[in-house]
């Protein structure tokens, strides 16, 4: 049972540390583009920026990752755009000490965070619980955003009350830091549809980031988070989303919809439904591409998001 939990999540964790010597931002490989921080009342913000375009860009990731998951999107759209991604709290080189990582908190560590880099208009990208984090958003500040894009948002999908306990119950932190590296090998394969080996590096930053001080924080960070996604829910605030919406999803995703779960849910009837909860938005599916799309098909989902942002 534990390990059918941990295949739903995929998240990547790591072997119980021999010894613990550095923080995780120290650890980490050098990101694909220079790191920047900004201090923020909580802590110190870890995030990239890239690009000089007039539209603003804002990339939010997802459960167990960073802003270099968007690399691959950025070295692309900074030509056009102006390209920001940010580690939210508890991952990356950001600060990992908050008490709280729901998705409203998350959504308000944006609103902070756009408001010092003085941004009066943006977009927002998000991925998965990055997704989730930007619906919240969109439906609590409509005036900061331009448009909105979804890349297999979580959130849409609805658990009941004893699917939620049994995975909150083993996603513990304990669990999590006891992880071994074969585990994260497969974890990894399940995101893709055929994993590219421009995926190593963050596969190996997970194996790395087991030797860090701030690893059990990462650990209880990521234990949170996935209770805030399930408690702290998003289907409610779709209808309340006026801001020009793209939804992109893979159409082989192994994650969403959850296949162990909901057997009988398809990713076109899921996806439609997130269409219809919002009233001005569109829908892309990818094909031959798993839950992390915009790592794995980059020139496709590059390509939505410019044609998007084109449209008037």
């Amino acid at each position: 049972m534990k390990t059918f939990f941990l295949c739903i999540f995929t998240l990547f964790f790591l072997q119980i540390p021999a010894q613990n010597t550095k923080p995780m931002k120290e650890i980490l490989l050098p990101y694909h583009f220079p790191t920047k921080y900004l201090q923020l009342k909580d802590g110190e913000i870890a995030y990239i920026k890239e690009g000089n375009g007039k539209k603003v860009l804002v990339f939010v990731h997802g459960l167990s990752s960073n802003s270099d998951a968007w690399y691959r999107n950025i070295e692309t759209l900074k030509k056009d755009f102006t390209c920001i991604a940010i580690d939210l709290p508890g991952y990356g080189r950001s600060f990992k000490n908050s008490e709280e990582f729901t998705t409203t908190y998350f959504a308000e560590i944006l609103k902070e965070f756009t408001e010092k880099l003085n941004l009066k208009k943006f977009s927002l990208v998000g991925h998965s619980m990055g997704g989730q984090t930007s619906i919240k958003f969109a439906a609590k500040y409509p005036e900061k955003l331009e448009k909105l894009i979804l890349i297999a948002p979580a959130g849409i999908e609805e658990f009941s009350e004893f699917e939620g306990g049994a995975m909150k119950m083993v996603m513990n932190s304990k669990t999590i830091m006891a992880t071994t590296a074969d585990q994260i090998d497969r974890n990894y394969q399940l995101n893709f549809f055929k994993i590219p080996k421009e995926a190593n590096q963050m596969i190996q930053d997970r194996k790395n980031i087991v030797t860090s001080s701030d690893f059990e924080l990462h650990a209880i960070a990521i234990e949170k988070s996935v209770r805030g996604m399930l408690e702290d829910k998003v289907l409610q605030d779709l209808a309340k989303i006026k801001t020009p919406t793209l939804f992109i999803f893979a159409k082989n995703d192994a994650l969403i919809p959850n296949k162990y779960l909901h057997p009988l849910l398809t990713i076109d009837t899921l996806s439609k439904s997130a269409q219809n909860a919002v009233a001005d938005s569109k829908l892309s599916l990818i094909a031959e591409a798993g839950h992390f799309l915009q790592f794995e098909k980059p020139a496709e989902v590059n390509k939505e998001i410019t044609d998007f942002m084109s449209c008037k």
